[in-house]
């Protein structure tokens, strides 16, 4: 799993002025939390945190002050229209323990021939795992599928390390069958039958 690790400040003033004036200096208002502690708020850099942020669940090393925190990124709050960032809630952890986390479904392999659609009723996977090996996505195989084949949670084969944090009998994927259109011809045709009646 990935490392990165991203200088902070610490930030002592609060409110919206407060974080406009960060945003304006290219970072990114934040909060880190986790152990019982207190929260410390802190700022980081907006670029290095966009580009850590491309990898899922990836494992920070904040820099606050010259003291070294890993955290994990929880709640990334982003500007609807623009996409840049507003602001980020860091969860500490510690190497060996477990913390629950969303990892990306990936699938390889090709339906049954037919006229079939993948449907994905889960994009991420919520599984619990070690904070310093938390895996990056989980590949399922949908080779073969057809039409009314399904992939519950416990069918996929997980990373080392890592449990289900959903029911196991959670539809992940489902191949639902293609719906036909009618010819534009016969549309037509049904719909002067429509005006004529």
């Amino acid at each position: 799993m990935a490392e990165v690790k991203i200088a902070a400040e610490v930030r002592s003033d609060f409110g919206k002025g407060a974080a406009r004036r960060t945003r304006r200096e290219s970072k990114v208002p934040g909060v880190v939390y986790g152990h019982g502690d207190k929260p410390q708020h802190v700022k980081v850099d907006s670029h290095a945190l966009m580009m850590a942020l491309k990898t899922p669940n990836v494992l920070i090393r904040l820099d606050v002050d010259g003291k070294d925190t890993l955290v994990i990124p929880k709640a990334v709050q982003r500007e609807a229209i623009r996409g840049f960032l507003v602001h980020v809630d860091f969860l500490a952890v510690r190497q060996g323990e477990k913390v629950t986390v969303e990892i990306p479904i990936l699938t390889e392999g090709d339906l049954a021939p037919g006229a079939n659609l993948l449907e994905h009723l889960l994009n991420t996977l919520p599984v619990e795992a070690e904070a310093t090996h938390i895996p990056e996505s989980v590949t399922i195989s949908v080779a073969g599928l057809d039409a009314g084949d399904s992939v519950q949670a416990k069918d996929i084969t997980l990373p080392a390390g890592s449990t289900l944090a959903v029911e196991d009998d959670v539809v992940v994927l489902q191949v639902v069958a293609a719906q036909a259109e009618a010819p534009a011809e016969e549309s037509a045709e049904a719909a002067d039958e429509a005006e004529q009646a």
